[in-house]
């Protein structure tokens, strides 16, 4: 079974039962499904064939999702891009995936008008909101199927790539099969007791392999509905969920903290909701009773995983949400976890080792990258990067990130990418970005600078050169300028000594 003819078959069980939401326009599987297919017939028309890639350049809305699909209906892959990423990083993401067409939105018109000239690969461009385009998403949603033709699929063809932030300087194509996504779609939907009464609210980005593999493909997959909003808008946000009977609600622990602190909050009735999911960082224990004591009927539920495992590894349950501090859970269904030390060989409880996950939602490998395949994959297995341990009762634990990524947000931030883009300033003769503590942020990136002798510097400029390369969300938030970088007797920079020094930046 494909996502899409499960999809197929939620439409003959169920056809006029809602399926998105999304400012005020309704949606049912059928209209959703025929919608998606009609962009797929003509992608089909223009000649593009199996596992071409087609990139979505896109706002939340429903019509990402209808693309999504029209790429899966299609035999296609699709590419979702970052829109938050400048014009330099998504030239990078189109040229190096050999991206044949952009389904973009009119508003990120000026980005890619930008480097249009230096996409090599791309044939074609459909907008969303331009009604003078010639070729426009919503006239492709209201054409035809006419010339369909059903492709032939296997397990293995690549139905999705997603760019992840690169610890060697470049992003990283995440390549996820057919097998990956149908098995993602089964995993959650079981963790997270899905239904066909389900009401999934989105305001998570869905170009993140979370907002769409771990919520809006499973909850399709149970004939659920997905209510989207394009960003998070803690006011906004807790209208929605009222207005549109929310029974699920996905956040990373900054958007609690900032929901608990809105007023409203007080007086919204949310009493059709039965789920509180939150991911991407840890969330602090005072966070989490507060949101316990605030919604005693709320279960809670981590989720946790990454991009190479579609992303699904672990689940902290509620059960253990205020028990099992500081955990991400246990395997979830068809998942095999273990910790290892160096040479792959399993450790035994409470020791700290490589987290490694096993099971179909394992992704296929990096798009023309064998090297770093070959690193991440090894007997059956994904060597994730996170240094782990498993208590006595089978739960785990996120010791450290391998790989020094930070998470901003939800947001990973490699320090390795925005060192290289300091790097790029003559000035400088060494830097260091690591992660300090943001009361909302969770943590927000700091960059360590030493010039080279007789140059001189202001924060100001060094931030203004970064915004132009960096998406904003990788940007320092603090700059300090030292004589040198601590090291230890190899040369390694100690980035432990670094952090040691920090405080929580309000």
């Amino acid at each position: 079974m494909f996502i899409a003819e499960q999809l197929k078959g939620q439409v003959d069980l169920t056809p006029d039962h809602t399926i998105t939401s999304f400012n005020g326009r309704v949606t049912s599987y059928a209209d959703f499904y025929q919608k998606a297919k009609n962009v797929a017939t003509h992608f089909q028309r223009k000649g593009y064939k199996k596992e071409d890639i087609i990139a979505l350049y896109l706002h939340n809305s429903d019509y990402f999702l209808i693309c999504y699909y029209a790429c899966q209906i299609g035999g296609f892959t699709v590419l979702p891009i970052n829109i938050k990423l400048t014009g330099r990083e998504v030239e990078y993401i189109l040229n190096h995936s050999e991206a044949k067409a952009v389904i973009y939105d009119e508003r990120l018109k000026e980005t890619l008008e930008g480097i249009s000239p230096k996409l090599i690969h791309v044939q074609d461009t459909v907008v969303v909101g331009n009604a003078d385009a010639e070729v426009r998403l919503e006239d492709l949603i209201d054409g035809s199927d006419e010339g369909f033709v059903e492709p032939e699929r296997s397990d293995e063809d690549t139905a999705v790539i997603f760019y992840t932030s690169g610890t060697t300087g470049k992003p990283k194509g995440v390549m996820l099969t057919n097998k990956n996504t149908f098995a993602t779609a089964q995993i959650w939907s079981e963790s997270m007791k899905l239904n066909s009464s389900d009401r999934m609210h989105i305001v998570a980005p869905l170009f993140h392999c979370a907002a769409s593999h771990v919520f809006s493909i499973p909850i399709i997959y149970s004939g659920g509905t997905l209510i989207i909003e394009e960003g998070f808008s803690p006011e906004q946000t807790l209208r929605t969920m009222e207005e549109e009977k929310a029974t699920i609600f996905f956040g990373v622990p900054a958007m609690y903290a900032i929901l608990l602190n809105t007023e409203t909050i007080k007086e919204a009735n949310l009493s059709d909701l039965r789920l509180f999911t939150y991911g991407a960082s840890p969330m602090p224990y005072e966070l989490v009773k507060r949101v316990k004591s605030l919604f005693p009927e709320v279960k809670l539920q981590n989720l946790y995983g990454q991009t190479e495992n579609s992303p699904a590894a672990t689940s902290l349950t509620d059960e253990h949400v205020l028990t099992k501090v500081g955990s991400v859970g246990r395997p979830l269904p068809m998942t095999e976890i273990q910790i290892v030390n160096e040479f792959g060989e399993p450790l035994p409880a409470g020791e700290v080792g490589e987290i490694v996950v096993k099971g179909p939602q394992v992704m296929k490998g990096y798009l023309k990258n064998e090297d770093e395949t070959r690193k991440a994959l090894r007997n059956g297995w994904l060597y994730s990067g996170d240094l782990g341990k498993m208590d006595e009762d089978g739960l785990l634990y996120i010791v450290d990130r391998k790989k020094d990524m930070i998470i901003r947000g939800g947001e990973n931030v490699y320090p390795l990418e925005v060192e290289e883009v300091l790097f790029e300033r003559p000035e400088i003769l060494e830097a260091a970005v690591i992660g300090i503590p943001h009361e909302v942020y969770g943590e927000v990136p700091k960059a360590y600078i030493v010039l080279k002798p007789g140059q001189t510097l202001s924060e100001e400029s060094v931030l203004d050169y970064c915004k132009e390369r960096l998406a904003k969300y990788k940007i320092p938030t603090d700059i300090e300028f030292i004589d040198s970088l601590p090291r230890n007797a190899s040369g390694k920079v100690l980035k432990t000594v670094l952090r040691e020094k920090q405080t929580i930046v309000y």
